[in-house]
């Protein structure tokens, strides 16, 4: 690969560019992983640098209830909201089990990993069942 010149980032490839674009959207609503090729050092190398996108979890809300009302085409969440609360709910037990067997075997970055697709489903469920986060909240 060819070092470009220092401090302008530049994507490794046209594929490169397609999935920056495709993880900035997020699958889910979940943070998403942006992998930067820069030149660093006198000698031309390189170097990964990544960049993490974090949503709290009233941010994740809002973009879900955005996602609702707006209904764009292609969103995952409208597609399950549409599904309805028994297919919801089957995927929010299946996320809780993933979450308990990362937890068990696989270590604490994919567990953390489980539980924020966790989150994301029960937000979904939330909006499903018309429960806002201050209903959780004042259960808290």
């Amino acid at each position: 690969m060819r070092p470009f010149p220092a401090g302008r980032p530049r994507y490794r490839s046209g594929a490169g560019r397609r999935h920056r674009a495709a993880c900035a959207r997020g699958p889910s609503g979940r943070s998403a992983n942006l992998s930067l090729w820069r030149t660093r050092g006198a000698w031309g190398s390189t170097r990964p640098v990544t960049l993490t996108l974090v949503k709290t979890f009233d941010q994740l809300f809002a973009e879900l209830t955005d996602k609702a009302a707006t209904r764009p085409q292609g969103s995952g969440t409208v597609a399950e909201l549409d599904a309805g609360v028994h297919a919801i709910g089957k995927k929010v037990v299946e996320e809780a089990a993933e979450v308990w067997m990362a937890a068990e075997h696989e270590g604490k970055a994919r567990t953390a990993e489980e539980i924020s697709q966790l989150l994301y489903h029960l937000q979904v469920m939330m909006l499903a069942a018309e429960i806002s986060l201050d209903d959780v909240y004042a259960h808290l």
